[in-house]
């Protein structure tokens, strides 16, 4: 009797347990808006809530998780909070947990406190809906909750100081919300803790507190990133011994990397961009033997998208100010599983990495500007899943050859300059090898595109403009043009000599007409002979640059069959002949020059497009002989084209004996005020140029932080609070903008608002003549004046707080301000 007494309690209990949850799940769906139905089958009556959407039960019925992911019904064990669904990223990428479902799912409203009454439940998975308030305080207390996933929400308020549950917590995800306050150094207390994501909320006031690695022995993935955490990187994280992901970008820590993380065994994703970190690369991450993604900078910011990824976003560079003494130690950029090692204009000048050992899993490397010296390394041949190589803005030298290229390359890129941008739709896959700006030297070769490359939906770009290659035009550079869906050619500004190819549309591997061919240029070189007829049958072309060569012969009749040909140059050459009047009849043409030749006959009508002005330098053309004479070039050869625009050759051409001719004042003024524009220009693309290449100007990670004060405003102003009260000087905070910058609403601390202009860097003589004439201003007192309250200046970043104004009174007074500090800063 009484086993079977004992036997109906518990029958009682458990039926009385299941009750209580299904009637708690029933007011946790009265909290939330359900626009698309998602818990449609959330109903008192019929069906056990444990076969509800979104909800598993014990084999009690009791409830022991609650999963439901936004944009798609993440059911029963799809939850997206599983260890095993927690992919290793940088960059900002973020998880996609959607598992390809057509049905759309968005929570909104506010998570209830009757959830806290599903004293069984182990996981609340809820992300990437629009949730929002806080946390509520009841969810904290919960004694058997192990996974608390809300990413991706709009969930705000801060992290309690003290938990008074969650003991066997394995999973904290509150990415991506507005969380703010600090990060409390009790969450140490979470001794199974496995996943701790805090990225992309407003944590700001503090460090990474060193507790946390105190007791981290299960940690295995923590993301702060996208904060406004200041302070070093703890020491103690290298007690974290199964550490997996680190991933800290966008924040405002300082000092060094500890040499600690050498002792995480387990790193394999290590992102500290976009802080303010210096010091040396510590050689101790050489014992990172898993190490797999190692971001130290990253010039385009991690933006968050609607749908729950994100995407790299163009960003101004002055956001990165990480920068370390020395280069990468060889041992850690030959990390026998490393893949990725992204560190563009962070390194201090020294010489490019030459012993890549073995790299058999390297698939991308950015060292781009970084002033490196040297040789492009040839061992980069062995690394065979490379395809992303970017060594761009560097110093590097040696002769350009297939060998070192590793022909399956997506982007190479060892450019000098800002690349071409591409011409037209490319679609599809695009890869991208740039050889312009260096100084590259041997004959020009086969272009370097792998054939496992080549396919329909391929675009392939192959710059190398502005070095010292020499040799003949290769017949088989454009080879492999037929496996392409479009591509791009462009080896302006070189020495290449002989005569362009007069089968140059075939392929001799693969008979037939190459056309996917879309820009060509080979601009700027000594290509002699005449313009082959056969470029008439490259249909797809849109841009053919032959302008500053030595061609000769008349322009082919053939070229008017390009039917989408938009820009034509042909200048600085020594074609004879008439202009094909059919080109006239190139609808698309849109751009057209064949000054500095010998060309002779009427000039045919294009609307506005065929003028004299495009024809300078042609003596013997009809109408134009009033325009034939013109002022010698300081450039013998013209190689400086921009805009279509044309310079004569070195030696004038001859008179025409109807021409008019200038007399020798004029010719006298004219070369007078040449040379004093040359010299001018020469003086500002020095100026610009020593700008580009100090390395002062990149040392971001010693700038100094320093604000000074003027008005005491009662509360505390550094420049963290500054950055921090702008929201990194976000878009949504700018009040309005001026020719020297923009100005933002900033909250500095509860109702005290100011006002930041944030000046545009480059505007200004220098530091020092701006900090001593600024303090000028800031002592000056008068009722038609807005306060000045303070300011920041150093090489990486400057700004003016002012005591805020509302409404339209701010944009009058912050101009006029604008005004007054432009008078200070441009004087003589």
């Amino acid at each position: 009797m009484l086993l079977f007494l004992s036997l109906l309690i518990l029958v009682a209990s458990s039926v009385s347990g299941s009750d209580s949850d299904k009637s708690a799940l029933l007011q946790f769906k009265a909290s939330l808006s359900d626009p698309y139905g998602a818990l449609s089958n959330w109903v008192p009556t019929g069906s056990s809530h444990c076969s509800w959407d979104g909800v598993t039960c014990d084999s009690n019925s009791r409830v022991s998780a609650l999963n439901i992911t936004g944009g798609g019904r993440g059911e029963g064990g799809n939850s997206c909070a599983r260890i095993a669904q927690f992919p290793l990223y940088g960059f900002g990428i973020r998880r996609n947990c959607y598992y390809g479902s057509d049905n759309v799912v968005k929570l909104a409203g506010s998570i209830s406190p009757e959830v806290a009454k599903l004293t069984e439940l182990r996981v609340l998975s809820l992300p990437f809906n629009e949730l929002s308030g806080e946390i509520p305080v009841e969810v904290w207390g919960m004694e058997k909750l192990e996974v608390l996933d809300l990413e991706g929400n709009d969930i705000s308020g801060s992290l309690p100081s003290r938990f008074g549950g969650l003991k066997g917590l394995r999973v904290l995800n509150l990415g991506f919300n507005g969380i703010s306050g600090e990060i409390p150094d009790s969450l140490s207390g979470f001794t199974s803790l496995q996943v701790l994501n805090l990225a992309g909320n407003r944590v700001n006031g503090g460090a990474v507190p060193k507790e946390i690695g105190f007791s981290c022995g299960k940690l295995e993935y923590l993301e702060l990133a996208g904060n406004f955490l200041i302070g070093g990187i703890p020491r103690s994280l290298g007690n974290c011994s199964g550490l997996r992901s680190l991933v800290l970008y966008s924040n405002l820590l300082q000092e060094a990397i500890p040499v600690e993380l050498g002792r995480l065994n387990e790193l394999q994703v290590l992102d500290v961009s976009r802080n303010s970190l210096s010091g040396s690369i510590p050689l101790e991450l050489k014992y990172c033997s898993n190490l797999s993604v190692l971001v130290l900078s990253n010039l385009f910011d991690p933006v968050p998208s609607s749908e729950g990824d994100s995407y790299l976003g163009l960003s101004s560079s002055s956001d990165e100010f990480n920068f370390f003494e020395g280069v990468i130690p060889a041992e850690i950029a030959t990390l026998p599983k490393l893949k990725i090692i992204w560190a563009p204009r962070v390194l201090a000048p020294g010489n490019l990495p030459s012993d890549w050992g073995s790299c058999d899993n390297l698939e991308m490397v950015n060292f781009g500007q970084n002033l490196f010296n040297g040789e492009i390394s040839e061992g980069f041949i062995h690394c065979r899943k490379l395809h992303f190589l970017d060594l761009s803005l560097n110093r590097l030298t040696g002769e350009l050859s297939e060998k070192p290229l590793a022909p399956c390359m997506t982007v190479f890129d060892v450019s000098g300059n800002v690349g071409v941008p591409f011409i037209g739709d490319v679609g599809g896959l695009t890869v991208y090898h740039n050889f312009g700006g260096n100084n590259f030297t041997g004959d020009l070769q086969s272009m370097p595109i792998g054939l496992d490359r080549l396919g329909e939906q391929t675009g392939y770009a192959f710059l190398a403009v502005e070095n010292k290659l020499t040799g003949p035009f290769p017949g088989d550079l454009l080879e492999k043009c037929n496996g392409l869906d479009s591509m791009i050619v462009n080896v302006s500004n070189n020495k290449i000599i002989g005569q362009i190819p007069a089968d140059i549309e075939s392929n001799p591997k693969q008979p037939g007409q190459i056309r996917d061919l879309k820009y060509l240029s080979l601009a700027g070189n000594n290509l002699s002979g005449s313009i082959p007829a056969s470029l008439g049958q490259l249909h797809s072309l849109e841009v053919l640059d032959l302008s500053s060569n030595l061609l000769s012969g008349e322009i082919p009749k053939d070229l008017v069959n390009l039917s989408n040909l938009t820009v034509l140059l042909l200048n600085n050459n020594k074609l004879s002949g008439q202009i094909p009047p059919g080109l006239a009849n190139v609808t698309t043409l849109s751009a057209f020059n064949a000054s500095f030749n010998n060309l002779s006959g009427p000039l045919p009508l294009k609307d506005n497009l065929m003028k004299c002005s495009s024809v300078l330098g042609n003596p013997f053309l009809r109408s134009c002989r009033m325009f034939s004479l013109t002022v010698p070039s300081t450039d013998p050869q013209g190689r400086d084209l921009l805009n279509s625009a044309a310079t004569p050759p070195s030696s004038p051409p001859q008179r025409s004996g109807n021409s008019s001719a200038f007399n020798s004042i004029e010719i006298a003024s004219i070369t007078s005020a040449s040379a004093i524009l040359s010299v001018l220009i020469a003086l500002v693309i020095l100026y610009v140029y020593t700008r580009k290449w100090n390395p002062r100007s990149r040392i971001g990670g010693s700038a100094r932080k320093e604000v000074t004060i003027f008005t005491d405003i009662g509360v505390r102003l550094t420049f963290e609070d500054v950055v921090r009260a702008t929201g990194s000087f976000n878009a949504s905070n700018c009040i309005g903008s001026g020719g020297f910058g923009a100005t933002y609403k900033a909250e500095i601390s509860l109702g005290v608002l100011v006002a930041i202009k944030r000046l545009a860097i480059g505007r200004f003589q220098g530091v020092q003549q701006f900090d001593a004439e600024i303090k000028t201003l800031g002592r000056l007192r008068h009722p038609n004046l807005v306060t000045l309250i303070g300011y920041h200046a150093s090489e990486t970043e400057m700004f003016l707080i002012y005591n805020y104004l509302p409404d339209g009174q701010a944009i009058g007074y912050y101009s006029r301000a604008e005004g007054l500090t432009a008078s200070i800063c441009f004087r003589g």
